[in-house]
This record gives structure tokens, C-alpha cells and sequence, in this order.
């Protein structure tokens, strides 16, 4: 039977939402590899909407759970109808959405909050020590979420948030694009992608061997 992994997007372009390429090749391997996807994202308002040709906010309002729809193909679901019962691991895919929408680390930095049904799955997923995968930024909102476990997780080797994730309880490594780095206690798997790039060849390399990981443990 195949195993059953969720992805959690936070809408669509890297700016703010879902870093696409990350979150199109998480669901390419998980489909090379035979896993059947669950999508979900939370049904809010992005924090803004952001013009990805000028990189300059623009005056309107965007649903994360609809634009995160444009990569699910419209198979998505809200994450506040799924639990941990439902699936078998989690990969969140970076993106400044996963630091705006997700929660608002982007914002608050160590003193952010998560979105409540994010917070809740993320909590369902490690008191059943199953894998949660994630990448990019995404891990500063996993730490945002589970600092108590004081995971052990990378974005790559940027000081600034690697400060922050220590101040919420996180441990941070230091790790290269094409690796990933595994809290084999926390079951935690992490892989730096666009943090470092530079380019969509060099963090398929991390991603394949996050999505592999995760899928070993679930």
C-alpha cells in the first residue's frame, strides 16, 4: 500500500507563497518513488500579495489554500480538516509564504507565531514521531512550532536566521545544498534549497534526498 505523505504549501511564487520549483520537485520525486500526495494549505489571506516581475507589494488579497490550488492542480485540501492520523510524514516546502503565511516568522523573527491548524498538525506529527520534512526556510516555522523538542534542522548558513532558530529552541547546522541534514530523535528531516541555490539542478539534489529520507522513515 502506498504510503501516504502530505505536503503542506502556503500559496503560490516564491515572494509569497510557495517556492514552486521546490514544491513541484517534492511532489515529482514523491510521485517517482510511488507515494500518495495529500496537499493542503491553510484557508486564510496571504499576509500580502507581491508582484514577482517588480518584487513590489501590490494593492489586493490573495487566498493561500486557492493559489496553492495552482500547484496541487486543484487537489488540495484545508490542513484544518487534516490530522496526523491521515497521513504517514509531511514535507513543507520553502518559500517566504512558509515564513509569512505559515507563520509569521518573516515578520517576528524568534518571536513568531504559527498558524493554529499548523501549529496542531506539526504538534499531532512529532507526538507520533512521524517524519516531518522541510525546506528552504520552512524549518524556522517547524522550529517556531516544536522548539520544546529542540529539533535539529538547516537552512543553509544564513547567520541572521540560524541566531533566530537557536533563540526559539532549535539546533541549527550548517549544511550544503545538495545534503540534508536528520534529527534522528525528533524525526526531522531539513535541506537548505533556495536558501543557498544557485540554481533549480542544485537543490533537486537536497530535496531528492529529503523526500528519499522521509520516506524511509514513514
Amino acid at each position: 500500500m502506498a504510503k501516504k505523505i502530505g505536503v503542506l504549501l502556503s500559496g503560490c511564487g516564491v515572494f509569497d507563497g510557495a517556492e514552486i520549483h521546490e514544491a513541484v520537485l517534492t511532489l515529482l520525486f514523491l510521485d517517482r518513488a510511488g507515494a500518495s500526495v495529500v496537499c493542503m494549505a491553510p484557508d486564510m489571506d496571504q499576509l500580502h500579495v507581491i508582484n514577482h516581475l517588480t518584487q513590489k507589494e501590490m494593492d489586493e488579497k490573495r487566498n493561500v489554500l486557492v493559489e496553492s490550488a495552482r500547484i496541487a492542480r486543484g487537489e488540495i485540501q484545508d490542513v484544518a480538516s487534516i490530522g496526523a492520523d491521515d497521513i504517514d510524514a509531511l514535507i513543507i516546502p520553502g518559500g517566504f509564504g512558509a515564513a509569512k503565511n505559515l507563520s509569521d516568522f518573516a515578520v517576528n523573527g524568534p518571536d513568531a507565531t504559527v498558524h493554529p491548524d499548523v501549529a496542531r498538525l506539526l504538534s499531532e506529527m512529532a507526538d507520533r514521531a512521524k517524519p516531518i520534512g522541510a525546506v528552504c526556510i520552512a524549518p524556522a516555522t517547524l522550529v517556531c512550532a516544536l522548539g520544546k523538542k529542540s529539533p535539529q534542522v538547516t537552512i543553509g548558513n544564513d547567520m541572521g536566521t540560524a541566531a533566530a532558530i537557536e533563540t526559539m529552541g532549535g539546533a541549527h547546522t550548517v549544511c550544503s545544498v545538495d545534503d540534508i541534514c536528520v534529527d534522528e530523535k525528533n524525526r526531522i528531516i531539513t535541506t537548505p534549497a533556495y536558501m543557498l541555490g544557485p540554481g533549480i539542478k542544485d537543490v533537486a539534489m537536497g530535496i531528492e534526498k529529503l523526500v528519499d529520507k522521509v520516506l524511509s522513515l514513514s
